[in-house]
């Protein structure tokens, strides 16, 4: 009976140590609200201004920070924006959540497998400190 009881959970303890990422995983993203939400090297923000006002800031921020626009679409609600530098693809997504309500979604390519956080975020970080002139 020891036995069993003594393989029961060492088995439990064994399983459930699998689920500690994931708490802290919930975590971190819980202490980042409020800042941006990244996933998955997508990293989004959502301002309080009009979409074509925060589209003329992330235009500003990508100018700079020497990020060439190669190019601009728009789709219903979305717009989106290409951009390229020293071996990184960017793509900045508006949306328009309300008309004083907009969301961007920012994704810095290295190549389609591997992702640059770090590049996105300072992309909306700086399109912030446009919109704040």
């Amino acid at each position: 009976m020891k036995l069993a009881c003594s393989a029961l959970l060492f088995t439990s303890l064994t399983i459930l140590t699998g689920c500690d990422p994931l708490s802290l995983t919930a975590l971190g993203v819980g202490a980042g609200a409020g800042v941006n939400h990244t996933m998955n090297g997508y990293t989004y923000h959502t301002f309080s201004e009009p979409l074509p006002r925060v589209k003329q800031a992330a235009l500003v921020a990508l100018n700079r920070m020497s990020i060439k626009v190669e190019s601009t679409e728009k789709s219903g609600v979305f717009e989106t924006i290409n951009a390229k530098s020293s071996g990184r693809s960017i793509e900045l997504e508006l949306e328009v959540i309300s008309p004083k309500v907009t969301r961007l979604r920012s994704v810095a390519r290295k190549n389609p497998f591997v992702m640059d956080s770090a590049t996105a975020e300072e992309v909306i970080a700086q399109t912030q400190r446009a919109l704040k002139g």
